[in-house]
């Protein structure tokens, strides 16, 4: 999916689409790409991606609140991902995009694979 990543992410930096994503998930990118590229690399894309989608989506206590009845109530999404979709949704958010295919299961919030498709539906629905 590296392609159509890279895709989505020029048409966010060409403000041709409009994204966000919260802290904790950079923290996450942060520390997954640490194993592979060393600290000061991953913690220099971590601000970019901070500096791409900002504002930065703050999680507040009743979206954590929500996202936790909907862990409770399923089995698919984590808790991080259950808070994320709450969120999402909550935040007023159009889709959840992610190659998690677990957020499909999250009632009220449109899941977008960063596949080929999904990314040129997300493109289209941006122009």
């Amino acid at each position: 999916m590296r392609a159509p990543c890279r895709r989505l992410i020029q048409a966010i930096a060409d403000g041709a689409l409009e994204a966000t994503t919260t802290v904790e998930v950079i923290q996450e990118l942060v520390h997954v790409r640490a194993r592979r590229l060393g600290r000061q690399e991953a913690a220099a894309t971590g601000r970019d991606c901070a500096e791409l989608l900002s504002p930065l989506l703050s999680v507040t206590r009743e979206q954590l609140e929500k996202g936790l009845s909907l862990f409770e109530r399923g089995e698919r999404l984590g808790a991080f991902d259950a808070v994320l979709a709450a969120a999402t949704v909550m935040g007023g958010a159009s889709a959840l995009v992610s190659a998690d295919s677990a957020f499909g299961a999250a009632a009220g919030v449109e899941h977008v694979m960063p596949d080929e498709a999904g990314v040129a539906a997300l493109l289209l629905r941006g122009s």
